[in-house]
């Protein structure tokens, strides 16, 4: 048996081994969404947040580009208002609304033969169509993030690109470290997904984070 955390506890689990997530803040209503708002500067995304949320846009629950306080007081009270008993609603998800024309995705995955790993693809609406994914077995090194990325046949899109700067491979690396560090300290991670991994101003950035844990509830104490 397992569980997911919600997407708040999930951020945080992650960023305290150095995985760069986007600047957020859990409210529990719309003023405080929009003091939240105003305080990471518009225009900002909300997001329904639960500890059994896992497939928020699938349900409706993200609202995306909001560019004033009106805006984020009334999707903030939509939001939860569509909240479900079952879902465990902890408040809403209030962040900046970054942009970016490449996207990756990161994560931790369990192997049933071999045990957890680390991966790194192309993500965005290509992610399907290329499948361009580089995988390691946890622990992984320096050595090994740097191969992981030179890996992808999508070096392209690690270039300069359309107007925007080159990845940061440095960066890049760092998340790959992060989750792999996350992997070894917390035993009870069946999996870790950063998806979208925006590169914004040239730094890849998660927008998202979902963790799954082994276990019920407890597991997460």
């Amino acid at each position: 048996m397992s569980h997911t955390l919600s997407e708040a506890d999930s951020a945080a689990l992650l960023a305290g081994h150095g995985v760069p997530i986007a600047p957020e803040r859990l409210v529990a209503g719309p003023q405080e969404a929009v003091a939240a708002a105003e305080e990471l500067g518009f225009p900002v995304v909300a997001k329904l947040c639960g500890d059994h949320i896992a497939h928020k846009t699938e349900r409706g629950l993200v609202r995306l580009g909001l560019q004033d306080g009106d805006a984020v007081a009334a999707a903030t009270t939509e939001l939860l208002a569509a909240g479900r008993p079952d879902d465990a609603v902890t408040g809403v998800l209030v962040a900046p609304m970054l942009a970016g024309s490449r996207e990756f995705i990161a994560g931790l995955a369990t192997d049933p033969q071999f045990g957890r790993t680390v991966l790194l693809g192309v993500g965005g609406v290509l992610a399907e169509a290329v499948a361009d994914v580089s995988v390691r077995l946890v622990p992984i090194t320096r050595v090994d993030a740097e191969e992981m990325i030179e890996e992808l046949d999508c070096q392209s899109l690690l270039g300069e690109f359309r107007g925007e700067p080159a990845v940061d491979r440095d960066a890049l690396v760092a998340v790959l470290l992060g989750l792999s560090a996350a992997a070894e300290a917390e035993p009870a991670i069946v999996s870790a997904d950063l998806n979208p991994l925006i590169v914004h101003g040239g730094r890849p950035v998660a927008v998202d984070a979902l963790v799954e844990l082994e276990g019920g509830p407890e597991a997460a104490a």
